[in-house]
């Protein structure tokens, strides 16, 4: 049973590492039909269940390739499916036919049986690891129900099949996919921990199938006589349909929230029981499981295509020597001598001979196509990555992570992006959800308070971003400027508590309890003290303090209906605290739900208090059952309520005085500051302020006691803003949510429905019964986009409350603008009230969409919009998302090396400008092009209008009409004078993605230094990728942190996860996973162009060295009458490049840095020439071609001339051949080396000696190794004679010297960058300050002069937004005293100030 009690921390696996490592599923699931019906596996069900076990597959997973049997065989043929090995296999088996044969049979099968080897125990190894962890899994204990034992036994997981029923204990892993069919929550709740599947920690909800949640007993299985019929196995995390039909033909639809998926983990609840209904390999943790991530990046593209031209270069020669020994033949036809007849007296033709001798020429010169290349590529990307995965600089200590190479072979495209697509939030921003403003019924509430909350933290943790960790120190100063903000409410509001209690904010202390909590606050998501403490707006509290019980009772008892604009706050924040799916915890039991009826806890200090709480029980207990189950109240509930109301008007009122006296004891005593806002108890002062507390429930903890565990961090900064304001989620059931308002007191909302979130509709609802009206209730809340078209129109009846409701929505329009306009995210808060008749026939009819397995995501959309329209808008919300760090300084960086960036956001238009201008993706002196159509014909008008408007100013540079060529080559971006940007909402972008308009639209972006998309959808996200990568011809690189950027990150070349507060299914699907946006400009800049650099010269050094080796070959042939003859020793010839001459490239490629990480950061200009392909030009190729040519040329003709007209034999000549090709071909790295390590000449100087080691030796001990020739004793005669030496010499220094020559000149005379760079290095730091100071002055001094001139021919085209770059920014705003209908709030901005003008009084950490 260690499988189910092991901790996090003990578990030898996760399923993200195993999604991560595993390979295709072995086994393909079987499918029965369209739909899976699944039956008990239970005695009475025997004849029904053996019918369709066939169809279902065990619970037993593999995700190796090979087992003991098939490795081999599988292993060889998987290597076979690379060209390269192929061609080897075919050279090996033309070299066992006899009339073409050059070599010993066994020695040409070498290099093949080595390359093969090493790969085969490569993949052996590392499948071996995967066994071991399959293995471990599959023998994981987990208890099922045994029809023979009547009882749930201990079985193995690789034992449970499809319908078994299993037995989960909290902390235990689920073993297989199930349905919820009971849980030991009294509401039938089940709360999970998905971190092993997508990386999420927040818990989430399952529930028991509807009727199951009422029995109290556990589901007895033998009493179960009902089968599920639900849909195919498949990939959809999050989708689950079908349905559970009892023995009556009853139906019950099933959903993703009755479903517990394999690989979660069971939290918060003791047991539950559930039936399996997929097992083994179609779990839907299995289904998505791809595989390793393969793609073949640029270089390798590039290579393949060199690889095929040396392919060719050999056909030529080969070519080359069959004709001329045909000719040679045909000259010599009459001398027996050189035409041997065959042993059976036939002469073989000339022709026949030539074509005989092209195939021998094959064999001979295979060297030229470099076989040891791609297992060098390999070792070299391993190396790579395990430099980057070793950097430091990547490790983000908040994270507890480090960069994350998930893709081994694409890490040199690292070093050539063009076009970089961002998503915003959580990418950008740190995803902290922080709550700003407000509109409610057409006002506006500033928060002037907590905005100066906010300044104090930033102030306070600038050096420290982690929050949660910090419970002494810099935080006990932000105490001391803080507490005077949270208390300036005036004594009327609510008159209870001061307004610290209310905003639940706390001020930390080094106390021993606070840090007791530290680890208990690490597990909540979304709850840093700086989201969840939220300093109420002074004017809005006094109005939500007139919300007393009063004004709901008249003198003769009756209810009477409040203020109108009272009404809307009520209704705004019950919204706030209930429209979500947040989940209630108390901090002392993390992750454990809150209950209603818990009754320890609160002392009870007096006579008075005992009476209330027996009050408050009786109240309860005669509302909360029929609550509970579902029925209609009864028609005397309202007195109830008023009843239970009135209670509290009697409750006793803090005086100022007393309001006065409580700051100074909270002073003295402190409190704790971690994120579940535990407050400190406070000792009895003798201002009497025990009996002037507003008590909470019974056994409930206090406001600050309460931790949400929250699915996003929006939902849980509206909750927590609610809680600001004493609207407090209290507790959460499947029936009921609770919420403790203010001096209502506790309120209980029969939960009727939850509409879920989805991308289609861009909202969320929640069916309530109200508990003071009794009416049914839909909250919404939502896009602005999506709320304003769903709200009532104007009618002939009540047009007064029609009028009210047109000018609030006027305003609030006007509040949302402002507020994107400051780079808040905005969401609208509605609500619609129905009748019993309409809840009712909407029910049935969504009943029916719930119970539906095909098109049921479809119908269910159909039923949410069916019940969300003729909304009344309550008001909006303005939540801040953060900067993270570094980020404007990156972006800025990645401009300048040249990489285009795309923003792709959900956000608002406004909201998405103002964050491109806070994180210098737009410029102030931009012109900003704003592209907003509805429809197909004006989005290609305003499309041709711009490009005009663009092409008069500018005229076409090469890039736009190469565009217009439909060349592959990217556009140049426009340095002279202003730059344009675009900005396009997701509207237009469905047009502009349509394939008639697609061409232009690539054109006006082809304008554009940046590009902004608004409003896109994650499948907009992944088209615009799409589009760029496949008509541009571009190297593109995607980065987003969430679900929704998952397919924009597979469809770009390179894709990259952050790994942020919204789970792991990003860096899932990533190729590469980082912490933080900032440390990409050091992944591309530095690791980037060093691994493209340090590949892009190894793979053309392989071409060099093989070209150059086998020419020495060819050369030969001219003097052998080209019969295939080598004048080297086989074995020397294959050990060349298999052993002597392969380790130096290879270290080459791990370690060379042309500039030092430092320079290239701080020049990010440098990358462009990995843009450029630079290091690795066809034109480099050809020329590394003829240079090779050279060399050869070189290494065989000066000993031949030494040696001519001499008595020395065939091998005797090859060995300073031999010898001194090795020495050009090693100092030919030295020269192209950038950076020698003390490594770099060792292995040199290991490979020279392993080279004379072997020749000695072979020479000393083989004298018929390979008759006839004889190699005895060649290499010792050489090493005594001074001619040998000489030969080697001066071989080596004519060889190199044209590439020595030419590699002075250019550091001399025509440095490139790069070289210009790289002696920056040798300077002294203060030399090379000055030298970075002069670089970066001459490319500001450029940029000024072409702007300069530029202006001088035309000054007009101004952007049409006027300073945009200040509302992104921290705005001084100070909110007067309300004047009529609206608050006069006064910014920067308003005041007439220009953008330039306005961000010098800004923030510029926000």
């Amino acid at each position: 049973m260690g499988g189910r009690t092991r901790s996090d921390d003990e578990r030898l696996y996760n399923y993200s590492s195993l999604l991560a490592c595993g390979g295709k599923s072995s086994q393909t699931p079987k499918l029965a039909g369209k739909h899976r019906v699944v039956i008990p596996h239970l005695q009475p069900f025997k004849d029904e269940y053996n019918r369709f076990s066939g169809t279902y597959v065990n619970n037993r997973i593999r995700t190796t390739k090979y087992t003991l049997l098939n490795f081999v065989p599988r292993n060889l043929f998987e290597q076979f499916h690379r060209a390269a090995n192929l061609y080897f296999l075919f050279l090996v088996v033309l070299n066992w036919v006899p009339l073409v044969e050059a070599f010993q049979k066994e020695i040409t099968m070498l290099p093949l049986v080595v390359v093969l080897t090493i790969i085969a125990i490569k993949d052996g190894l590392e499948d071996y690891r995967k066994y071991k962890i399959d293995k471990h899994i599959n023998n994981l204990v987990t208890k099922v129900y045994s029809r023979k034992e009547k009882k749930y036994v201990d079985c193995c997981w690789k034992d449970v099949t499809v319908g078994d029923f299993i037995r989960l204990s909290c902390n235990e892993i689920i073993p297989a996919d199930i349905v919820l069919l009971f849980s030991t929550d009294p509401d039938g709740i089940c709360h999970i921990e998905t971190s092993g599947l997508d990386g999420e920690s927040n818990l989430k909800q399952r529930q028991v199938v509807r009727g199951y949640a009422e029995q109290d007993p556990e589901v007895d299985p033998e009493k179960f006589s009902s089968r599920i019929e639900c849909e195919s196995p498949n990939n959809d995390l999050n989708r689950f349909r079908g349905f559970l039909e009892h023995s009556n033909k009853q139906r019950v639809g099933l959903s993703k929230e009755n479903l517990l998926l394999r690989g979660c983990t069971i939290r918060n609840t003791e047991a539950v029981v559930g039936i399996v209904v997929y097992a083994g390999h179609e779990t839907k943790a299995m289904l998505n499981n791809p595989g390793p991530r393969y793609k073949r990046s640029k270089l390798e593209r590039r290579a393949n295509t060199d690889v095929l031209w040396c392919i060719l270069l050999l056909v030529i020669m080969c070519l080359t020597g069959a004709l001329a020994h045909g000719i040679w033949l045909s000259r010599y036809e009459s001398v027996l001598f050189f035409n041997i007849p065959e042993p059976d007296g036939h002469i073989v033709s000339p022709a026949l001979a030539g074509f005989y001798m092209f195939w021998t020429m094959i064999i001979l010169l295979q060297v030229l196509i470099p076989i040891s290349l791609y297992v060098s590529i390999e070792i070299v990307k391993l190396g790579q990555i395990y430099f980057i995965q070793s950097d430091v600089d990547f490790y983000s200590e908040k994270m507890d992570s480090t960069v994350q190479c998930r893709a081994l072979n694409i890490a040199e495209d690292l070093g050539q992006i063009q076009y970089l697509f961002s998503d915003k939030t959580g990418t950008l921003t740190e995803n902290k959800m922080v709550f700003r403003r407000c509109s409610v019924a057409g006002f506006d509430y500033c928060h002037e308070e907590n905005a100066r909350r906010l300044e104090s933290y930033q102030e306070a943790v600038s050096e420290d971003e982690d929050y949660t960790d910090t419970l002494s120190g810099s935080l006990n100063n932000v105490a001391k400027p803080r507490a005077p903000c949270c208390r300036t409410v005036p004594g009327g509001a609510l008159g209870s508590k001061p307004s610290d209690h209310l905003s639940g904010s706390t001020c930390a202390v080094g106390s021993g309890e606070g840090a007791s909590e530290v680890f208990h606050s690490r597990q909540a998501a979304f709850s840093s003290p700086i989201e969840t403490d939220v300093v109420p707006d002074t004017r809005l509290l006094n109005k939500f303090g007139q919300i007393t019980p009063h004004l709901f009772t008249s003198l003769d008892g009756t209810i009477q209906r409040p203020a109108l604009e009272t009404f809307y706050i009520m209704d705004f924040f019950i919204a706030l605290a209930i429209c979500n799916t947040v989940v209630v915890c108390a901090p002392n039991q993390p992750r454990q739900k809150i209950r209603l009826s818990s009754l320890s806890g609160t002392p009870i200090r007096s006579l008075e208090e005992i009476k209330n709480l027996f009050q408050r029980l009786s109240v309860r207990k005669s509302s909360s059952p029929s609550l509970a189950s579902g029925k209609e109240l009864p028609p005397g509930v309202p007195s109830t309520f008023v009843s239970r109301l009135s209670l509290f008007s009697r409750m006793k009122l803090t005086s100022p005085m007393e309001e006065e006296v409580s700051p100074m004891n909270e002073s003295s005593q402190g409190c704790s500051n971690s994120a579940c806002c535990m407050q400190i108890e406070k000792p009895h002062s003798s201002a009497g302020l025990t009996d002037s507390k507003v008590e909470s429930l019974p056994g409930s903890p206090l406001a600050s006691n309460l931790c949400y565990e929250a699915e996003s961090p929006d939902e849980a900064a509206l909750v927590y803003a609610a809680r600001a304001y004493q609207c407090t989620l209290r507790s959460r059931t499947p029936e009921q949510v609770m919420v403790d308002f203010a001096a209502l007191g506790p309120l209980t909302f029969q939960l009727l429905h939850i509409l879920p979130f989805d991308s289609v509709r861009k909202r969320m609802s929640v069916v309530v019964r109200h508990p003071l009206s009794n009416e049914v209730v839909v909250y919404t809340k939502g896009a602005d986009s999506a709320i304003m078209e769903l709200l009532s129109g104007v009618s002939p009846d009540g047009a007064n409350q029609e009028k009210e409701q047109m000018i609030i929505r006027e305003k609030t329009q006007k509040h949302l603008d402002d507020y994107a306009k400051r780079g808040l995210r905005t969401l609208c808060i509605a609500k619609k009230v129905m009748s019993d008749t309409e809840y009712a026939e909407w029910l049935r009819n969504h009943f029916l969409a719930e119970t539906s397995i095909d098109n049921r995501e479809e119908l269910l959309i159909e039923s949410a919009m069916r019940l969300e329209n003729k909304l009344t808008l309550l008001g909006a919300t303005g939540i801040e998302d953060r900067l993270q760090e570094g980020v404007p300084e990156s972006i800025e960086a990645l401009h300048k090396a040249g990489i285009k960036i795309w923003m792709l956001t959900g956000d608002k238009q406004e909201t998405a400008v103002n964050i491109a201008y806070a994180c210098k993706l737009l410029e102030p002196e931009d012109r900003l092009f704003i592209l907003n159509s509805q429809s197909n014909d004006a989005c290609e008008v305003e499309m041709s209008v711009i490009l005009k408007e663009l092409q008069k100013k500018t005229p076409a540079s090469p890039g736009q009409a190469s565009l217009r060529k439909c060349s592959p080559q990217p556009p140049l971006t426009q340095d002279s004078g202003q730059r344009a940007a675009l900005v396009i909402t997701g509207k237009t972008l469905e047009f502009a993605l349509q394939e008639s308009l697609q061409r232009q639209f690539l054109e006006l972006t082809a304008w554009s230094h940046t590009v902004v998309c608004c409003r896109a959808t994650p499948l907009q996200k992944s088209e615009v990728v799409k589009l760029v990568r496949s008509h541009l011809q571009v190297m593109t690189l995607a980065i987003g942190d969430g679900a929704n950027d998952v397919s924009m990150i597979q469809v770009a070349d390179i894709g990259i996860g952050v790994s942020g507060q919204e789970g792991m299914q990003a860096v899932m699907a990533s190729d590469f996973a980082i912490s933080q946006f900032r440390h990409l400009s050091k992944l591309l800049l530095v690791h980037g162009h060093w691994c493209y650099t340090r590949l892009s010269n190894m793979i053309l050094y392989f071409f060099y060295k093989n070209v150059a080796y086998v020419n020495l070959l060819f050369w030969y042939q001219f003097f052998c009458g080209f019969s295939g003859t080598s004048m080297t020793d086989y074995w020397v010839l294959i050990f060349f490049n298999l052993l002597f001459t392969s380790a130096p490239p290879v270290i080459y490629g791990v370690l060379e840095k042309d500039v030092s990480a430092d320079t290239l950061m701080q020049l990010p200009e440098l990358y462009q020439s990995g843009q450029k392909s630079e290091a690795y030009l066809p034109l480099t190729f050809w020329i590394t071609l003829l240079d090779a040519f050279y060399q050869s040329l070189i290494c065989f003709f000066v000993p031949y001339f030494t040696y001519q007209g001499s008595d020395i034999d065939i091998f005797t000549f090859g060995n300073p051949l031999n010898t001194a090709a090795l020495f050009v071909i090693l100092l030919h790295l030295i020269i192209e080396s950038q950076n020698l390590t003390w490594i770099h000449m060792l292995v040199m100087i290991g490979s020279i000696l392993s080279y004379f080691f072997f020749a000695l030796v072979f020479g000393a001990m083989c004298v018929t190794c390979n008759p006839p020739s004889n190699p005895y004793w060649i290499m010792q005669e050489h090493m005594l004679d001074p001619v040998f030496y000489l030969v080697c010499i001066l071989t080596t220094c004519i060889a190199l010297l044209p590439r020595f020559t030419y590699r002075v000149l250019q550091g001399s005379l025509f440095p490139s960058l790069i070289l210009r760079a790289k002696h920056l290095d040798r300077l002294t730091p203060e030399e090379r300050a000055e030298a970075l100071k002069k670089w970066r002055g001459a490319g500001k001094k450029n940029q000024v002069t072409s702007k300069y001139v530029d202006q001088s021919t035309g000054k007009s085209g101004r952007r049409p937004v006027s300073g945009p770059s200040a509302h992104a920014m921290k705005s001084a705003t100070s909110c007067a005293a309300e004047q009529g209908d609206l608050p006069l709030c006064e910014t920067a901005l308003d005041l007439g100030f220009s953008a330039p003008e306005a961000s010098d009084m800004m923030d510029p950490k926000i």
